[in-house]
């Protein structure tokens, strides 16, 4: 089943330590997770960084960047039932690295 989802994510949590330098740029490891019931802001999707294993086997705690809502699903189709707001003007942030 096909899905596509709108996330956003919080640039100013994301752990630094974590991006990875490619040959073509710099990467973060990410997850989402697709829940079956939306939260009171009508998302139904987490976004987190993804951890190693040594994270994992500590139990250590997720660094959650972001949320988001699964907009069409080829089961069928989701629509968001919100609003659609104003677009907002981008926020530069200088310290990141790419």
């Amino acid at each position: 089943m096909a899905k596509i989802i709108n996330v956003s994510i919080n640039l100013n949590k994301v752990d630094k330590a974590k991006l990875i330098k490619g040959a073509k740029g710099t990467y973060l490891s990410l997850n989402i997770a697709v829940n079956d019931e939306k939260d009171q802001y009508d998302n139904d999707c987490s976004v987190w960084e993804n951890q190693t294993k040594e994270e994992r086997e500590a139990k250590a705690s997720k660094n959650y960047l972001g949320n988001g809502k699964v907009v069409w699903s080829s089961e069928e189709q989701v629509l968001s039932t919100t609003k659609t707001s104003a677009k907002k003007a981008p926020v530069e942030i200088d310290d990141l690295p790419f």
